[in-house]
């Protein structure tokens, strides 16, 4: 028996289907389309076939490269008095946030060109192979376990907001109630598809019948995507951005998604600071960390308020600016997000991993696939210059952010996470819980956090009281979490040292993690 590989994500299903390709003589990169695949069955708010994300990939004697097939915007904006887009509420339990939905909400999706071109370039088994776990789990049903249920329960108003997408997400035993846990989730139409776009491949979503059914409930209702959009979508390589903190090598995804810049301009920050010093969780500890992701958030927002998002992240990087912030900090002691993350590692050095989001989705599902598209443009974090202020034709930014560690002794690490504006926060923590307190996997993923935005430190329990009222004398807004929660992102690890695997999955967010052997 050897190891062949690593697994995380999100979900016991998902997971699954990573392990059982990798059993079968897959790569990484196979069990990660398979994974990815399965994860639009069994955590479809999270990910679907009608979004897009990011895919980090390590090859021996290959240069790292981001695939990005993320969203991009229509190529020809309707005006506003002819859109379908409008505003609903997400109820936390504690407080609300608005989404927009609607056709017009919808970008153009690239997890389907994403997943082909990965294959094509690095997969090694047949793709109808690949994507038989996820129709098997379509067809014959997930059980709804309690973190989705209550995902559903949150955005509720997006399932219910058309007749398809009820009579998937309405519960068959509860009247009046949408699917609850112990239920299980039956998608035949997305197995049906499934099988089809195995045989007919990519072109069926960009040219043949589902692009025109896209272009016709678009065109006919109040939506931008058109035939055109989707037949001149293409998936990105890109050079990853890469710093050094304390001697490891973190890559992750670069301009112009933001999150992975904003996470090495907070560890250039913490570069010229021994944050280990302090003892981990005490007021120095979180006051620091604090105090990063606010000049973080500042320093976004100073360089967009000049230049255009892609150009503000490069200027980002500028010694100069970086400088100046850590001047600034040296003398101290500025929404749920639709995204799953996943990463496999396996026996030959290959590292895969994806980021995947619907934003929370439409509320519309292309005819006859079970397939819900993105609500994109509808989020708020997503358009920075305001919903009908972004540029056309572009893709999209976003905070997601596949990295990959390497360590000066050889350790490999990937990871990622869900969460929105909260995930380079997550991904920022647990790094420093690895590399600066030697932390496992596991503890590093699932210790307590902080999150700051919008004047606002949120601190989950776990810390010493003492060091939070400290805190106190500093940052006057604190909200204090009564359990650790989904807000705080969602991070899923694996790591290999000299043939041994290690794996941890972040259990605010259902994490799973397993080693597999053959």
């Amino acid at each position: 028996m050897r190891n062949k590989g690593a697994v995380a994500c999100g979900h016991p299903e998902t997971a699954r289907s990573a392990e059982l390709i990798l059993e079968e003589g897959g790569n990484a990169f196979d069990a990660i389309i398979a994974a990815f695949l399965t994860s639009c069955v069994a955590e479809p708010v999270l990910a679907s076939l009608g979004g897009g994300g990011f895919l980090l990939a390590h090859r021996n004697n290959h240069p790292e490269v981001v695939y990005d097939f993320f969203a991009h915007t229509p190529i020809t904006p309707l005006a506003q008095a002819e859109l379908d887009f409008y505003p609903i509420h997400a109820d936390f339990g504690t407080t609300t946030q608005e989404f927009h939905i609607g056709l017009a909400s919808i970008a153009t999706p690239g997890a389907i060109k994403g997943i082909y071109k990965i294959h094509e370039d690095m997969g090694t088994m047949p793709m109808q192979e690949l994507m038989q776990p996820a129709i098997d789990a379509a067809r014959n049903g997930v059980a709804v376990n309690e973190l989705q249920a209550s995902i559903f329960r949150i955005i509720s108003p997006i399932l219910v907001a058309t007749a398809e997408a009820r009579d998937v997400y309405q519960s068959k035993v509860v009247d009046d109630s949408l699917i609850t846990t112990g239920e299980y989730l039956i998608q035949s139409h997305v197995a049906d598809f499934l099988e089809i776009l195995a045989i007919e491949g990519s072109d069926l979503f960009y040219r043949g019948e589902v692009a025109h059914a896209i272009d016709s409930i678009s065109r006919h209702g109040g939506g931008q995507i058109r035939l055109k959009d989707l037949e001149d979508y293409e998936v990105i390589l890109r050079k990853p951005v890469t710093t050094f903190y304390r001697q490891h090598r973190v890559s992750t995804n670069p301009a112009p998604s933001c999150g992975g810049t904003l996470i090495a301009f907070a560890l250039s920050m913490l570069e010229h600071l021994n944050i280990g010093q302090y003892g981990h969780g005490s007021s120095e500890h979180l006051g620091l960390l604090a105090n990063v992701m606010k000049l973080t958030n500042e320093a976004r927002f100073q360089a967009h308020s000049s230049a255009s998002e892609a150009i503000a992240l490069q200027h980002l990087l500028d010694q100069s600016l970086l400088r100046e912030y850590r001047e600034k900090i040296a003398g101290n002691t500025r929404s749920l997000r639709g995204t799953t993350h996943m990463s496999v590692i396996d026996g030959e050095g290959n590292v895969a991993a994806l980021t995947a989001s619907n934003g929370e989705g439409c509320g519309h599902m292309i005819p006859d696939t079970g397939v819900m598209l993105n609500n994109m443009l509808g989020e708020e974090d997503l358009n920075p210059d305001g919903f009908y202020g972004w540029p056309a034709n572009q893709r999209m930014t976003s905070m997601m952010a596949p990295t990959l560690v390497t360590s000066p002794g050889g350790r490999t690490i990937s990871l990622g996470s869900g969460g929105s504006n909260r995930l380079r926060t997550a991904i920022l923590q647990v790094l420093v819980n690895i590399i600066d307190y030697g932390m496992s996997l596991d503890q590093a993923i699932n210790h307590s956090r902080i999150h700051f935005e919008n004047d606002w430190l949120n601190i989950e329990p776990g810390f010493d009281p003492g060091a939070v009222t400290l805190l106190k004398d500093e940052i006057s807004n604190i909200k204090s979490w009564q359990s650790q929660n989904l807000f705080f992102g969602g991070v899923h690890a694996v790591s290999e040292y000299k043939g041994q695997f290690d794996g941890a999955g972040d259990q605010r967010r259902g994490g799973v993690a397993s080693i597999v052997y053959g």
